[in-house]
């Protein structure tokens, strides 16, 4: 990918983006003589610099989407809910585009003509005020189930023909009285792939007594690798009577493939020179560092006593260990980009929704001055666009359903950033329905998620958090966008793989908060490393009440498991080798035991460990692969000696304990 491709790739998205925001605000102020320019600007902007490209699909419909905004600005026509219609598909449809150039650094997909055509033709007919201005034209929507049977049936190679041009066509039944040929017109198609042949209703029977043959009863299919024009030629006298797209046929492995990952676009980041400059500064100090260990090791080699050594050695790692700490967090604050701009990508979702739904809804967003790092803010795109969607068709009830209740038409969806520590939360709050507990427990029962007295046993918030749990859902009916449980596991192993986590509260009648909490970024994570038979693991420092010390004459057996008392209060005692799946053999009765005392939902829950072996500064890693939607694992470091250390997320272990091991509250019988 070339330098001038790239640079469009990182302005092409901000320019829809202005366009975007602009014509939203058009839609409640449609006299605002700055939205348009604005929009103007952006449009033409990008429709600029695309002419730079070989994308004449995206110029096309840029170029008519000037002009309907250019006759907004001169005062020619005024902006009408149906225009701004168009020009939002027209720069969603752009921003695909440009996500699909980046994935692939070649050019547009292989329909990027047949959905320009649509656009532009949707957007003509509104300029040309041929539409009507208060409904938007419907785009075409194509029957292609015969070009599929019939690419299938030829056992055509999707990688030799990976686009294709089909024609359908049905003769009129008095075309043999005008001298027309339906096979002559089939045989004079160029680079023929596939052609067949069939009557109209071939369920029929066939009476030959009642048999017309000078009646035409045909239907002509065919595939031909030559381009649209050319398959068009010989039916050029009977374009109402023939059906031409441009098909690409989909892959066909022969075993399950995982969904594809999210395309990655350009690998480039808009840095402040004062940060820059910072980093080196701290490259030059680390080069003093370097040479006063050099200096050191001559000294040694003069004869410097060990004990001198050992102290200016232990004085020089200090000053290191600052340096190299100082080093990560300007590093780190680098990749810290504003989190405001994926947030405005939302909008045009939530009204794209809403519309398909036909229901009204607002989205606000606020996320001004808050920062987090680039690898968060790519990861989280997928996650929120699906609370989004499933707050308006979930959690938003009907207008009728809301005027009958005394709530306002129109809905409000909150998108919120805000810093809290070393960590960011995203809430998404809607004023809808909210979620029934009740309705909760009965569809886990239904489907056997937990025993009838586990669930009874679960507080309101404690049944909420079941919609996490794979296929969970509470939707009478199933659609694309239905079930607030669809996908919710996939959201929490999204924000997981980011080192975060994910949490519902929900009033019935009011409407339904999904709070989100990560990491600002990959900063330095202090860990407790604890010993549990034989292996070493890690413990984030945060998520560590306090370490105890219980001797055996505290530990009571309560049910299956243990519990002691802590300053009034009962805490359960579980042994993290059991959590782990690791033999408790090594555990001796009758000895204190060492315990990590941890909250999970509100509670505390104790977690015993063979030793505490200290505590150590970490580059936590995310896990991927296999290994990313494992519960109960954030990530892996590597240790000073080399070894790789499992950095745990105790909480979610406890989640997904058996019944059995689960503390009471969290699943015990």
């Amino acid at each position: 990918m070339d330098e001038l491709l790239e640079q469009f790739l990182i302005e092409g998205p901000e320019q829809v983006q202005q366009a975007g925001e602009a014509l939203l605000a058009l839609e409640g102020g449609p006299d605002d003589a700055a939205l348009v320019d604005q929009a103007f600007r952006a449009i033409h902007t990008l429709k600029g610099s695309v002419g730079l490209f070989d994308l004449p699909a995206m110029g096309r419909v840029l170029h008519v989407a000037e002009d309907l905004l250019g006759a907004w600005r001169d005062g020619r026509q005024t902006p009408s809910r149906g225009a701004v219609d168009a020009l939002i598909a027209a720069t969603g449809q752009t921003e695909r585009w440009l996500g699909a150039l980046a994935a692939t650094g070649g050019g547009l997909p292989a329909d990027a003509d047949a959905v320009s055509a649509d656009l532009v033709s949707r957007l003509s007919r509104v300029l040309d005020g041929d539409a009507p201005a208060s409904a938007a034209v419907p785009a075409r929507h194509i029957d292609t189930a015969w070009v599929e049977a019939l690419f299938r049936d030829r056992e055509l190679d999707p990688t030799r023909h990976p686009t294709v041009t089909a024609l359908r066509y049905v003769p009129d039944a008095g075309c043999y009285f005008r001298g027309e040929d339906p096979i002559a017109f089939a045989r004079a198609v160029p680079d023929l792939l596939a052609l067949r042949i069939t009557r109209r209703d071939p369920a029929a029977p066939v009476a030959i007594a009642a048999y017309d043959a000078y009646a035409c009863d045909l239907v002509v299919e065919l595939l031909s690798a030559a381009a649209l024009e050319a398959v068009k030629g010989p039916f050029r006298f009977v374009p109402d009577q023939i059906q031409l797209l441009s098909w690409s046929p989909p892959p066909v492995p022969s075993t399950p493939v995982p969904p594809p990952a999210p395309a990655e676009g350009p690998r480039s980041l808009r840095v402040d020179a004062g940060r820059i400059d910072a980093l080196a500064l701290l490259v030059d100090e680390l080069v003093v560092a370097k040479n006063a260990l050099s200096d050191l090791a001559g000294q040694m080699a003069d004869g410097l006593a060990p004990q001198a050594a050992a102290q200016i050695l232990s004085d020089r790692q200090a000053a290191l260990d600052r340096l190299v700490g100082r080093l990560h967090r300007t590093v780190m604050g680098i990749r810290l980009v504003p989190i405001l701009p994926l947030l405005r990508r939302f909008p045009p979702v939530v009204r794209e929704t809403a519309i398909a739904l036909g229901k009204e809804v607002d989205l606000v967003v606020d996320g001004q001055d808050v920062q987090v790092d680039k690898a968060i803010v790519e990861g989280l795109f997928e996650p929120l666009t699906h609370l989004l969607r499933n707050a308006v068709d979930h959690g938003i009830e009907t207008t009728a359903q809301r005027v009958a209740s005394g709530k306002p038409a129109r809905a409000l969806i909150s998108l919120v950033a805000r810093r809290e520590g070393d960590h960011v939360v995203i809430a998404v709050t809607d004023d809808g329905r909210g979620m029934d507990p009740a309705r909760i427990r009965q569809a886990a029962a239904a489907r056997g998620l937990l025993p009838a007295r586990m669930l009874d046993a679960l507080t309101d918030d404690q049944v909420l958090d079941l919609v996490f749990r794979p296929g969970f859902s509470t939707a009478e009916a199933v659609t694309d966008l239905s079930g607030r449980g669809v996908g919710m596991d996939a959201v929490r192993a999204a924000v997981g793989r980011q080192g975060g986590s994910v949490a519902i509260s929900s009033m019935a009648g009011q409407g339904t908060t999904v709070r989100l909490v990560l990491p600002l970024n990959l900063v330095l994570t202090k860990v407790m490393v604890v010993a549990v038979a034989g292996e070493r693991y890690g413990i984030p420092m945060d998520g560590i009440v306090e370490t105890a010390r219980v001797e055996p004459d505290r530990v009571q057996p309560i049910r299956a498991g243990r519990a002691f008392v802590l300053r009034d209060t009962a805490v359960p005692l579980l042994p993290l080798a059991g959590l782990l799946g690791l033999s408790e053999e090594g555990r001796l009765d009758g000895v204190p035991c060492r315990a990590v005392v941890v909250r999970v939902g509100g509670d505390l829950v104790a977690v015993e460990v063979d030793a505490f072996v200290g505590r150590r500064d970490v580059v936590l890693r995310p896990l991927t692969g296999l290994l990313s939607a494992m519960p109960g694992l954030l990530g892996t470091t590597l240790l000073g000696d080399g070894h790789l250390l499992m950095v745990l997320d105790v909480p979610g272990l406890i989640a997904a304990a058996p019944g059995d091991t689960a503390p009471a509250g969290q699943g015990a019988p």
